[in-house]
């Protein structure tokens, strides 16, 4: 058994409570939280111990899953990486590049295991698409949501973008060369609606939108490559193939889409799939895979260095916004 604690037991740590139940090779431990009325409702809750301190967890676990707020992911990380804990931490993997810098030295000197939680990853639409991705050259996703108070201290970038940037970077194979962004703050201190323009060195660009002031909720990627069309709805986990294929003569089928492109070249037939669609909770599948990386000595599918590329060019838009605000509004002063 592997013995796993939780720092954070706020609205996304509670649901990380209820996914490591579900997991036989786990033994929730128990928990920290700096909240005692939280603490209280959690150890009636779930029959754990709520820890006095963040060093008296990690003393008796081998496992920390850090769901506490962003300003401490730091924090928390080093502090467990130091006692030889494997760490999952919840995106985005900390506040700034340098610190992501630094918590990868560390992790790599203490030799464990650290699994960053870009969840969209495990949800099964993605799952369902990813074998027929190849090469895409350009991505366009839209991450819209209802506005809500919690998580508007950070910039909607780092709050909901970074899920599709995540994406993005384990789709497309190739260093990013150039970012375009804007954004606008509207009730928030920070962007609370942003675009952002990625260009690849391979050719390949990513146009993402990303606002919490929505009138409904929207999780949607659309992926273009040669002879397909791709199309994932992480919302209603719902994935849709598009393929054109040569075709020498017209089909006997009187219903089958085919393109004539002329000039002598070949006609394309044009067809449509469904691919099944796991029934499955992507919050367990994650926290399985980091179980896994551990039991099996392999990097975490989500690994450390992918966190840190995420935030990396997540800092990228974030400056480009800053840049193009007046200087009343700017970020990153």
């Amino acid at each position: 058994m592997i013995k796993i604690g939780v720092l954070g037991v706020g609205h996304l740590g509670k649901i990380h409570l209820n996914c490591i139940q579900k997991i036989e090779e786990f033994q929730l431990v128990g928990f920290y939280d700096t909240d005692p009325e939280r603490v209280k409702l959690i150890e009636q809750e779930f029959g754990i111990k709520g820890y006095s301190s963040i060093n008296d967890l990690l003393d008796v676990v081998d496992v920390v899953d850090i769901v506490t707020p962003t300003v401490s992911h730091f924090s928390c990380a080093s502090e467990a990486i130091r006692k030889s804990k494997h760490v999952f931490i919840e995106k985005p993997i900390v506040t700034t590049p340098d610190e992501a810098l630094e918590l990868i030295k560390l992790a790599t000197a203490a030799n464990v295991k650290v699994q960053v939680g870009h969840v969209e990853r495990f949800n099964p639409a993605f799952l369902a698409a990813q074998p027929f991705i190849n090469n895409p050259m350009f991505v366009e996703t839209h991450r819209l949501a209802l506005f809500n108070p919690r998580g508007t201290d950070v910039p909607v970038v780092l709050d909901l973008m970074i899920h599709d940037i995540d994406i993005v970077l384990s789709v497309v194979k190739s260093k990013v060369r150039n970012v375009y962004a804007s954004g606008v703050n509207v009730v928030s201190d920070t962007p609370d609606i942003a675009n952002a323009r990625i260009e690849f060195e391979n050719g390949a660009v990513a146009n993402l939108t990303a606002s919490r002031l929505s009138l409904k909720n929207m999780r949607k990627t659309r992926i273009f490559q040669r002879d397909a069309y791709i199309t994932v709805d992480f919302l209603d986990k719902v994935s849709e193939i598009i393929r054109m294929e040569e075709i020498d003569a017209l089909p006997a089928d009187p219903m089958a889409m085919v393109i004539d492109l002329g000039n002598g070249k070949k006609m394309k037939r044009i067809s449509f799939e469904k691919p099944v669609v796991g029934n499955i909770n992507a919050i367990v599948e994650e926290l399985r895979s980091f179980k896994d990386s551990i039991i099996y000595n392999r990097v975490p599918p989500v690994s450390i260095h992918d966190g840190y590329q995420a935030l990396q060019v997540a800092h990228m838009i974030l400056e480009k916004i800053t840049a193009s605000l007046p200087n009343d509004h700017r970020l990153l002063q």
